[in-house]
């Protein structure tokens, strides 16, 4: 191996270590690992940036749009809502919600789908009186399972087909080939789930992860004629308290949110803060705040136009990961104030400042209306569940689904290729107006496409340099010469990795590895492809490890030993059902 290859080996390596430990997000990693190689000679520029005009990538990002169009009409709603009934049993509503759902995934991003159906699925559990732990796992296991019915359920397929594509010169496969092995995978996953996982997730009830916002509010007044009248919030010392901060001010019948601290204070003005209610006497102290009247409602209990309360979980992307919420300065950058921070299914109690925040904490927050239309799509929040929206329009969902069946149809009979048919989709989902502009912008996770557009950087460089070569050899060796045995180690490598860094660098890095260790024993590349797949989406054990996993785990009110409890005997099942059918398409002697 010559020092291309100890470089490529090294930046590999480093690239790892810093996706598990630091909290660069996985768009810059790889985006710097692709430069160094581009710099450093190990690969020309138009290798390092071939990634950016693959096929596959260009796929996703159309079908991200498609997806949207989906979402925007409400038609999974819709979909779903005819679906679910009224079941008698915890197993019988996990039936009823995992089918439909992998269904849906099959054919749609399932990062929009979960989106979707989390406050669907809230709502219809407390309708049935079943607790939201008990249904929010599965909702995003089967999510995940129906990624692997179809090319295009998961971005992650879409991606190894096309760098498959690029690596063998191959046609690539149909769209419904990994239905094979997923389709299997998906049966034994949701008699598995409605099996045993009534009795394995907690049951931690729907009292609200919440409660009474008289909990962790107060409220008092400024006293008329008092020496604060007049003074900005800033002046009257209220923007430097330690355990509470100013949520709003409600002036006669107006409501004035996110309250800046160059607000001027008013006789008569009825202040409420967040935080520890136990600070209430150290307020009353300040000279010209009073008790506010008793006999009036919690100011956050009645509805105001001025103002919505907003669940929202914080994405990874957020730049306030690892910030307490006062050095986050959350109310300048998103014009909305944090009442209160769930975590692990429990409100986070104790100084509301120094709350230090975490991909997946689910935030209550109160917002302006526009925030809801104008984060939705933001990345720094994984969902948005507005406590006050309307129901969503459907006039236009039966067209949406058309145009999704027309996308299917167009790509399964080889009419066009599955990058055209998405493409077309897309356009026609603008075009009929089932989405706008905005939310097609929107709905393109840039940190998603970039990193699988710089990951192909380090998979080619991992091939060029013969690194894979070695490491093929290396696998071999450790099979002692059993085909079987290779498979299952190319699946357990993609496995662990997807649990530690993004799945679809695991998988984009895997991919020229196994291809070469099937090339070295001399069989054929197609089982150990689709184990790459399945290896990449099989991905339950932990929240970090799958989007739809940190999506589900603050409105399910979960622990991170949940996730273990329930997913590692996932994992297993669903890789010794993958092996299985592999090895009984593909029989490897």
């Amino acid at each position: 191996m010559d020092w291309h290859g100890a470089f490529a080996v090294t930046l590999t390596i480093s690239t790892l270590v810093t996706l598990m430990l630091s909290r660069i997000g996985p768009h810059l990693v790889m985006m710097g690992a692709m430069a160094l190689l581009s710099v450093s000679g190990v690969l020309t520029a138009s290798e390092a940036l071939a990634g950016f005009s693959n096929p596959g990538l260009i796929t996703v990002a159309a079908m991200f749009i498609v997806a949207t169009g989906i979402h925007a009409t409400g038609g999974i709603d819709m979909l779903v809502q005819h679906l679910l009934g009224q079941p008698g049993s915890t197993r019988r509503a996990q039936l009823r919600l995992c089918a439909p759902v992998m269904l849906l995934s099959g054919f749609l991003n399932n990062t929009p789908v979960v989106a979707t159906l989390i406050p669907a699925v809230s709502a219809w559990g407390r309708k049935l009186g079943i607790a939201p732990s008990k249904l929010m796992i599965p909702l995003s296991y089967a999510a995940i399972l129906g990624g692997t019915l179809t090319l295009i359920g998961t971005s992650t397929n879409l991606v190894v087909n096309s760098q498959y594509q690029q690596l063998t010169g191959q046609e690539g496969f149909p769209l419904f080939a990994i239905g094979m092995i997923g389709l299997p995978a998906c049966i034994v996953g949701i008699i598995f789930i409605t099996w045993l996982f009534p009795r394995w997730l907690p049951d931690r009830g729907d009292e609200g992860l919440f409660g009474d916002v008289r909990e962790f509010t107060l409220e008092v007044a400024v006293a008329h004629d008092g020496p604060l009248v007049g003074k900005t919030v800033e002046e009257a010392g209220l923007r430097q308290l330690v355990k509470i901060y100013l949520v709003e001010i409600i002036r006669e019948d107006s409501v004035i949110t996110a309250v800046p601290s160059e607000e001027h204070l008013h006789g008569g003005d009825r202040l409420v803060f967040a935080g520890n209610t136990e600070a209430i006497s150290d307020l009353l102290r300040i000279r010209g705040i009073v008790p506010a009247s008793e006999r009036e409602r919690p100011a956050l209990s009645q509805e105001r136009e001025e103002r919505r309360l907003v669940e929202a979980a914080l994405s990874p992307h957020s730049d306030c990961i690892g910030q307490t919420i006062r050095d986050s300065r959350f109310r300048d950058r998103y014009g909305a104030v944090i009442l209160a921070v769930a975590r692990g299914g429990e409100r986070v109690s104790g100084n509301q400042g120094t709350i230090r925040l975490r991909a997946g904490d689910t935030l209550l927050l109160e917002a302006r209306p526009a925030f809801v239309t104008r984060q939705r799509y933001n990345k720094d929040f994984l969902i948005i569940n507005d406590l006050e929206q309307e129901h969503p329009r459907h006039d236009r969902a039966y067209l949406a689904w058309g145009i999704l069946l027309a996308v299917v149809t167009a790509a399964t009979t080889e009419l066009t290729s599955m990058l055209n048919a998405a493409l077309l989709g897309a356009g026609a989902m603008l075009a009929t107006g089932c989405c706008s502009l905005n939310q097609a912008q929107k709905s393109l996770d840039m940190t998603v496409l970039i990193t699988i557009g710089a990951s192909f950087a380090l998979g080619a460089a991992l091939s060029k340099t013969g690194v894979a070569t070695h490491i093929a050899d290396f696998v071999i060796t450790m099979s002692v010469g059993e085909a079987w045995l290779a498979l299952v180690l190319a699946y357990i490598a993609v496995s662990v990795l997807t649990e530690l860094i993004n799945n679809n660098a695991a998988a984009i890095l895997m991919l020229p590895i196994v291809l070469e260790i099937s090339a070295r024993a001399g069989l054929p590349s197609e089982p150990f492809v689709f184990a790459v797949m399945m290896a990449a989406s099989a991905s339950f054990a932990t929240p970090i490890g799958y989007q739809t996993n940190l999506m589900v785990f603050g409105p399910g009110g979960y622990r991170f030993s949940d996730f273990v409890r329930v997913g590692a005997p996932m994992n297993i099942l669903i890789g010794v059902v993958s092996i299985l059918v592999i090895m009984t398409i593909w029989p490897l002697g």
